[in-house]
Order: C-alpha cells, then structure tokens, then sequence
C-alpha cells in the first residue's frame, strides 16, 4: 500500500506541477524516492493549487480503492476456507507448526504473522494448550479470521498515513483557501474515510484527526481575516447610506426562508451569484466591500448650523464625502467587469439594486459595514452548513464578530471616534440615523441566523450558546435605543445653547418703539425651529416611521419644557416686548404642532404640553387653537 501510494505521487505530481521540464520526462525519471528527494517533493506539493492536489487525491483514492478491494475479496476468501475447513485438518495443521516452531528454536514471531516456510500462521502460547482437538481447532481458526482482519486494517491504516501526510505537507496553505477550495478538499478526504473505513472495518482516528484539524485551522484563519477585514473597514466608514445590490437581498431573503430548515437538516443559502466574491481584500489598506455598491443619492445637501457639543452636531457640513466606498472586487471584474461598465441605463441599475434591504417587510437603509457584514455571516453559515462538526466553533465565531461590530460601531458614531479614524468633521443626526438602521438590521436577523447555526449544535452545547447569542441581541437592541436617546439629548444641547443667547436678543424688546412691532421671529425661534426642522425632514428619510414618532415627541417634550422655562423668566416691560415674545411662542409652537405624533389633546391639538399653558397664561389664548 504504501509503495503503491508513492509510485502514484511520484509520476503524478510532475504532470499536475505542469513545468515543461518534468512534463517531459519519462515515467522512470519521475519515479524518484521520496525519502530521498523528501524536501523536493514536499515544496511540489505546496506549488500544486488547490484543484491539482485534488486530482492527485483523487488518483491515489482510486489506486487505494483498488487495493482495498482486492485485499477484501482474499479476505472473504480466507474467511470462506475457514469457516469450511474440517476440524482434522485444522488440528493436524497446528500440531504440524508447533513442532516445527519448537525445531526452530530462537525465532521470533507475532501471534499473527506467518512464519517463513509455513503454510499456517503459529499459535504462540498455544503449545501447552492440547485439551482437546476441538480447542485446538477453534483457536486455529480464531487466530487466522484475526490475523486476516488485521491485514486489511493495516492496509487501511497505512493509507490513511499516508494521505494525512499529503494533507501535512499543505497545512499552512489549506486555511487560507476559498470554502469551495477548501470543501474540495475536505469532502474527498471524507470520501476516502468512508470508503476506507467501510472495508476496513475500524475508525482511522488518525486521519479524522488530522482533518479536524485542518478544519478547524480553516475556520479560525478565516474568521481572524474577516475579524480584521471588518475592522478595517469600519474604522474607514464614512457613515453614506449605500444602495443595496440585489445579491445581498437575496441573502437576507434565504435568512428569512423556511426552506432553509428540512427536517434536522440545514439546506445552504442559496447565492451563488457572490460566491466566488473575494471576501479578503488583497490590499488592506483600502478593504471595500467586494460587491459593486454605490452610495445612495438621498443624502444630497447638508444643514450648515456649526458649533456642535461634544464633538456632535445635528448637521453637518457640506464638504462631508460622498465619494463611492465600495469597489468591485476581482474577481467581479474579472468575470463581468467589462459587460457591467457598459451600463448605463438607469433603469437597469435600479433593478439591480435598491436604496434599502427588505427584511420581513421592513425597509432598512444600509452602510458600506452593514453590507460587509451580512456577507460575512453568510459566510459563517454556508461553513457551519458544509462543517457541522465545527457548528459550536462557527457559533462562537460569529457571536465575536457580532460583538466587536457593534462595540466599534458603538465607539465609533456615538463615541464619536470616525471624527478621528475616518475624518468626518463631525458625528451628524444622518450619521446617528444610518448607524441606527444598520444596528436594528443586524439585531432583526440575529434569530433567523441563531435558528440556521444551531441545528447543527450538540444538545450539550447548545444551552450555553443560546445565552451568548441572546445576550449579543440584547446589546444590539440597547444600542439602537441609545441612539435614539443621543439624537433626543443632542436636540437639548443644541437647545441649551441657544437658550443662553437668549437674554441678548430680547436686551431691545423692551427699548423705545422705534417703529411698527416685526412681524417676523427673532433669531431665537428661527434657529430652533430650523433645528427641529431639519430633523423633522431627515430622519424620515432614514429611520422608520415609530422611531421617527417616538424620537420627535420626546423632542417636542423638551422643546416645551425648556422653552417655556426660557419664556418665563423673560422681563418683559412693554407692549413691544409682549408682541415679540407672542410672536416667538406661536412661531415655535407652529413647529411643534407639525411634528408627527399620536399625542393629542383634549382640544384636538397635537404635541401640547408647558409651552401652551405659558402661552394661555401670558397671553389668554392658545396658538393654532
């Protein structure tokens, strides 16, 4: 077997290595010794890609397989003479070799080996035993049928060596393959176990450990390169919602598939449309997501209001990038580069790809991170399909990867860090919005893919890994809430601020008339309500209607309290100053009233609260009334 094994690689390996010089020798000159040519034959087998080795797999599968089932069919031939053999001649024949086992004094033999000359295989320590000819016969026997069994073992033991050696030689290539590379590999390498396995009739621990091994080798180096991809790219994040090419829809379609659970059965996603996508960028200092994604152009003209608290302002400026953030990738260009620069119908791109991922029915607007990561967790799950004996490993994975997303995501819009690592000049109401809706996607598939990984999850393991992927879902649903809140707490600081310009504008409302009362608002309530405005405005274009509601109720709330709090301490000393401040209060109180919102009065009035009871008492009426 293992002569026949390295004959095959031998005179394979030349012709896989396809070099003109070794492709033309003869099949003699090929035929060079392992041991001997040792360091030669190891660096051919790293030079062979990933579709050469497997042929050469695939070429000693079939030499093994032939020998396998020669030595089984002797097996089945011994086994049949045997179990024939009449009991005279069995006892004849072990009388016959212990005495020719006691001439040869000083030989040293197994209890399953034959000796030199003999026809029968010794019985050691059976010289003593002469009970009866029955015994004898039947331990005969017993020893033959074990010593044949034994045979065929041996066999399969010795190719299952040497084929956990060829995976050897390649254990530092084999992690940094694609997964249908890698699975080319590994399901011929299961084939072979399978196969071998049946005729030899015990488990080959050896080279089932070897392939654990590697696939676990596999599984970790891909998922620190998408650890470091993704971190990459979040830190280059410029936070511009991106349009959604219909591939990534088709992977959340498939998430949210009931085809996708058969029975105990996981039935693969089905996008093969960016399988062969390079999800590890070859240049690391521009990760991009690999899919031709180009910003969306809902996010055209900025607010201009400066000065923002805490390094956060409501809105940004208009130097603020919009330059495409996600490249093709190789491959893509390789394969439809060409054909796809040749379109420029708009009608076209727009069947190809959307403004916002639908999930469950739901809208989202996606960044260039949030595209990344769901290819990335398509990813987890066609290895956890392809690898079940890794599902617990794939789990643990993928709750890491979901954790360090939204921890930087986290630092990142609300700690305010892309001013630093990406060079926004500032952290804006659209920024907050966008990291939103990529944190709610995200915490809106996290059970569909904890209900995919772990059907393939040991019982025994499962209890524990439920707890972490539910604890990582409830970080996701308080960051989004703390969002919402910091959108909420950035309106009362922008608030705050200009409520302390206040006492400087009304300084000359109660100064001498000096002509007709203005009928226009002071300056004051034209910057609020052009900040409650722009929000009002933008994040619907963003967020879902609810959050929408619920995030400008708690404004117009502030803006109530605040403000009428400002008002009253107001010294107002003349009718000019009355008809300013009137004018002022009903102003702002116009802007609240069109704020969306299910709180109404009892007069019918929506967003009521303090600054209407200060407008009742100071002036006996109520604005919009």
């Amino acid at each position: 077997m293992k002569t026949a094994i390295k004959t095959t690689v031998a005179e394979f390996l030349p012709i896989l290595v396809a070099r003109p010089s070794e492709s033309d020798m003869t099949t003699g000159e090929r035929n060079v010794d392992a041991d001997v040519g040792g360091s030669s034959l190891a660096s051919k087998l790293r030079n062979l890609s990933s579709e050469g080795f497997v042929r050469l797999l695939d070429a000693i599968f079939k030499v093994v397989q032939a020998h396998l089932v020669r030595a089984a069919e002797v097996k089945k031939s011994i086994e049949w003479i045997m179990c024939n053999l009449d009991d005279s001649y069995a006892v004849e024949s072990v009388a016959t070799s212990l005495a020719r086992g006691a001439a040869e004094n000083g030989h040293e033999s197994s209890p399953y080996s034959l000796q030199k000359n003999a026809k029968v295989p010794v019985i050691q320590g059976k010289a003593n035993d002469t009970s009866s000819p029955s015994n004898m016969a039947r331990n005969f026997r017993a020893d033959v049928l074990r010593e044949n069994t034994e045979a065929v073992f041996a066999a399969c033991d010795a190719a299952h060596g040497r084929w956990a050696k060829l995976l050897g030689v390649r254990a530092l290539l084999h992690p940094k393959l694609r997964l249908q590379e890698f699975l080319s590999i590994y399901n011929i390498t299961q084939d072979f176990i399978t196969a071998t396995e049946k005729i030899g009739g015990r488990l080959g621990y050896s080279i089932r450990g070897t392939l654990q091994s590697q696939s676990k080798a596999f599984v970790d180096f891909q998922h620190d390169s998408r650890m470091t991809k993704i971190k990459a790219v979040l830190d280059q994040e410029t936070w511009v919602s991106v349009d959604v090419p219909e591939e990534f829809q088709a992977i959340v379609t498939s998430l949210s598939s009931e085809s996708l659970i058969n029975g105990n059965q996981t039935v693969a996603l089905d996008h093969t449309s960016i399988s062969n996508t390079e999800v590890l960028s070859a240049d690391n200092d521009k990760p991009m997501v690999d899919a031709g994604v180009a910003p969306s152009q809902h996010d055209e003209g900025n607010g201009s209001i400066d000065n923002s608290v805490d390094s956060t302002s409501l809105i940004g400026s208009h130097s603020e990038s919009t330059d495409e953030v996600l490249n093709s990738s190789p491959q893509n260009d390789r394969s439809n580069g060409k054909e796809q620069k040749k379109i420029t119908n708009k009608k076209e791109k727009k069947r190809s790809a959307s403004d916002t991922i639908m999930y469950r029915d739901v809208g989202y607007r996606m960044a260039n991170c949030g595209l990344l990561l769901l290819k990335m967790l398509s990813d987890y799950i066609d290895m956890n399909h392809f690898l079940p004996a890794l599902s617990s490993e794939l789990v643990h994975r993928v709750v890491e990867i979901l954790k360090f997303f939204n921890t930087r995501t986290c630092q990142l819009v609300l700690g305010a860090g892309a001013m630093q690592v990406s060079g926004l000049k500032s952290i804006t109401a659209k920024h907050l919005a966008l990291a939103s809706q990529v944190i709610s996607f995200v915490y809106a598939i996290i059970p569909d893919i904890k209900h995919i990984l772990f059907v393939r999850v040991p019982e025994s393991r499962k209890t524990l890994l439920v707890m972490e992927i539910d604890r990582v879902a409830q970080d996701y649903k308080v960051h989004r809430d703390e969002i919402h809140t910091k959108l909420v707490q950035i309106m009362r600081e922008r608030l705050l601020l200009h409520i302390r310009g206040l006492p400087k504008i009304t300084e000359n409302w109660n100064g001498p008339e000096d002509g007709d009362v203005p009928k226009t608002p002071s300056a004051f309530a034209v910057k609020v309500t052009k900040e409650v405005g722009y929000l009002h405005r933008e994040l619907p274009k963003i967020l879902h209607e609810r959050e929408v509601k619920d995030i400008l109720r708690q404004v117009a709330q502030i803006c109530h309290l605040l403000i009428s709090e400002a008002f009253s301490k107001l010294e107002i000393g003349t009718p000019q100053a009355k008809n300013r401040l009137y004018q002022d209060t009903q102003h702002i109180l116009g802007c609240i009233r069109s704020l969306p919102s299910d709180n109404v009065s009892e007069d019918g009035l929506p967003n009521s609260g303090k600054l209407d009871e200060f407008m009742l008492q100071r002036f006996g009426t109520v604005a919009g009334s």
